[in-house]
């Protein structure tokens, strides 16, 4: 176990070392946030202004519910992809731009698409379990059932992105490399989610403090200090999406090949 922890923190080092010197990648995950604001905006405002869901979930509203699940997956999942494939450029020695990320995405847009429905109606059926009322062990079932396709789908994304394979057999791969990094995956989900969760919560308690205290000599200073707390939550939002998808390229790599990212001394970790 100590040597999985070894190998992960050794994959995380790797991967903001990547991301120092590829700023770049930071792109990716930001233009993702602003489609996906577009993509609720699209679908939210329609939706309130007609008032689809004023009489419960009726079957326009579920397929309502499932194109925006659609929509929002597609876009996450493009992104995603542009930011592996940046990212595996990077780590095959590599100086990869904003285009060739946007083409790698581009050149597999029909597989991703494809995984982004069946993402869709997986995440559909986890919420509708999750949402279950009045039964408990059901509840359960369906945030651990949402924990273990989160963990055995990591690596769709890169293998979507690396291999010409649908999505199907791009979920079937990513659970096989699960068995063979199952430490490395679970520990780097939880330990980057855990590291920027804290950073998130001290921001959040720095910042609002700093607002309120603001508040008390200027409201224009207060409205300053907040708007600048919000700016820096997304910024954590972004740097934390890039750093773990350029660390899912990397567990990709050492799944598959083996092999030390060029720059990085990882030979002796994965030894």
């Amino acid at each position: 176990m100590f040597d999985k922890f070894a190998r992960s923190w050794t994959l995380v080092k790797a991967s903001a070392a990547v991301l120092r010197a590829d700023k770049e990648l930071l792109l990716f995950p930001a233009l993702s946030a602003i489609a996906t604001l577009l993509v609720v905006a699209t679908f939210v405002v329609p939706a309130f202004a007609l008032r689809v869901f004023s009489h419960g979930m009726g079957p326009v509203g579920a397929v309502l519910g499932f194109a925006f699940y659609l929509c929002q997956y597609f876009v996450i999942f493009f992104f995603n992809a542009a930011l592996v494939s940046a990212a595996m450029i990077r780590l095959e020695g590599g100086t990869p731009t904003l285009a060739d990320g946007l083409r790698g995405a581009q050149a597999r847009i029909v597989p991703i698409l494809g995984y982004a429905a069946i993402a869709a109606t997986v995440g559909l059926l986890l919420q509708a379990l999750k949402n279950r009322r009045g039964n408990v062990l059901v509840r359960l079932v369906g945030s651990g059932l949402g924990v273990a396709w989160t963990l055995s789908t990591f690596l769709v994304v890169p293998v979507l992105v690396q291999e010409n394979v649908g999505p199907i057999e791009a979920i079937k791969q990513s659970a096989g490399l699960l068995k063979r990094t199952w430490g490395e995956n679970a520990i780097g989900n939880v330990g980057i989610g855990v590291v920027f969760g804290l950073i998130f919560v001290l921001t959040v308690l720095f910042a609002g403090a700093l607002a309120v205290a603001s508040f008390q000599l200027s409201v224009a200073l207060g409205i300053t200090v907040a708007v600048l707390g919000v700016l820096a939550l997304m910024l954590l939002g972004v740097v934390q999406s890039a750093l773990s998808g350029i660390y899912a390229a990397a567990l990709y790599r050492y799944a598959t090949a083996g092999e030390s990212p060029r720059g990085f001394d990882l030979q002796h970790a994965f030894k």
